[in-house]
């Protein structure tokens, strides 16, 4: 039974009022609310077992170790994992996608080539054009076409015995476009290149099955998925985890150190140097409880109801177009309205409490695409609904004829 007042009830922050209005949430492809599960986790931590992990014989430090751990195990299980050894707690998808990259410039010689796509967040281009510096490898590009999708003949093209790692988003953070990655990574592990799928904007609106998947690598944030800021996910093969150098040296990745010799520990610690965020990692297993508790179909139903709607609504405004127009998207909506620059639309509906994003979301080569400074995204949650979408609509409306 999906309930969406009770649903709505349990997100504190819903409940506000933002200029006087109430709170109408439409950025969550930034990040996601939370709900009072996973900030009383975050409490109950620091409250009854507050202590540092896998280092303590004491009573709080096994009841702490024992909490992340479970939340590791939760993770695992949530994904398809085969062990949970291949999960890796990081701080986000931008450190688990750095992890990888710095890695494979053990493996990776000049010619080499890394294939990333048009539709890439920053966070999936920049560290492997960082390590085609480093190596002298080649950074190729799937390019995409109007709808916002990956030409697939071209990206069958560019695959080659020289593909070492092909970078994809499961569903592209500006459009909103679902990839068919399960298809691309068939493809690349036929020319014998990894495959590293960048998850952030999937997670909140379906399950991955890495198993059925077969990528080598899947990366993901918490907080985009009801979890908190400063907690992520690296998913790797296991062959691949120990194959990859550790990213960073330091307490707890280590087995053995003198002045002579360092020895790594095993997985998962190989990649966990230091003190982690234990009551992040602690609260993104409950934020995966709470998601899977109210169903991954019951959120992708509303998601896609809330998108369709909201996608008729907004094109009867005269002059407005929307940017990326797959048959396979999810709940973004990327749009701009025809003479007007899209910071001035989001800045006058943030006095009606209307909050939505604005400019580029760190995907430039797609605004550069469409040759435009940048749109207004509104990005949907399961917890939003018809009544807000048409406040929203309302005041893109009014302020339409404001900037008129």
């Amino acid at each position: 039974m999906f309930d969406i007042q009770k649903i709505r009830s349990e997100f504190p922050i819903l409940s506000r009022t933002i200029n006087g209005k109430p709170l109408i949430y439409f950025d969550n492809g930034a990040t996601s609310q939370k709900p009072q599960v996973v900030i009383d986790a975050i409490a109950k931590y620091y409250q009854d077992i507050n202590a540092n992990i896998h280092r303590g014989v004491h009573t709080l430090s096994q009841m702490a170790t024992d909490a992340y751990e479970e939340s590791r195990t939760k993770i695992q299980k949530h994904i398809n994992a085969t062990q949970a050894h291949e999960i890796i707690f990081t701080s986000g998808t931008t450190h688990s996608v750095n992890i990888v990259a710095a890695g494979f410039a053990s493996f990776i010689k000049p010619g080499d080539e890394v294939l990333v796509s048009a539709l890439e967040h920053h966070s999936n281009i920049v560290p492997w054009q960082m390590l085609c510096e480093r190596t002298g490898a080649v950074l190729k590009v799937i390019p995409i076409n109007e709808t916002g999708e990956l030409i697939q003949s071209d990206y069958d093209e560019l695959l080659s015995s020289r593909t070492k790692i092909v970078a994809v988003n499961h569903i592209s953070n500006a459009l909103g476009t679902v990839n068919p990655i399960k298809e691309m990574i068939a493809k690349a592990h036929r020319v014998g290149a990894a495959v590293l799928i960048d998850g952030a904007q999937a997670v909140p609106h379906l399950k991955p099955d890495v198993q059925d998947l077969q990528c080598d690598f899947y990366v993901f944030s918490g907080h985009k998925m009801c979890g908190p800021t400063g907690t992520g996910i690296l998913y790797g093969k296991e062959e691949w985890l120990r194959k990859l150098p550790p990213y960073q040296g330091g307490g707890e990745m280590i087995a053995s150190v003198s002045f002579e010799k360092t020895t790594y520990a095993d997985l998962p610690h190989k990649f966990e140097a230091g003190t982690p965020n234990i009551a992040g990692g602690i609260a993104l297993g409950v934020a995966v409880d709470y998601m899977n508790e109210i169903g991954f179909e019951n959120i992708s139903k509303a998601e896609s109801e809330l998108r369709d709607y909201a996608t008729a609504k907004l094109l009867e405004i005269e002059g407005l177009k929307i940017f990326g127009t797959s048959k396979h998207k999810t709940s973004v909506i990327s749009f701009n309205i025809e003479g007007i620059h899209p910071y001035d639309i989001g800045t006058i509906i943030e006095k009606k409490g209307i909050a939505v994003r604005t400019g580029h979301h760190c995907a430039q080569p797609i605004m550069d695409f469409y040759k435009i400074p940048g749109t207004v995204r509104a990005s949907l949650a399961f917890y939003n609904t018809k009544e807000e979408i048409d406040i929203m609509v309302e005041a893109i409306k009014k302020a339409k004829v404001m900037l008129s």
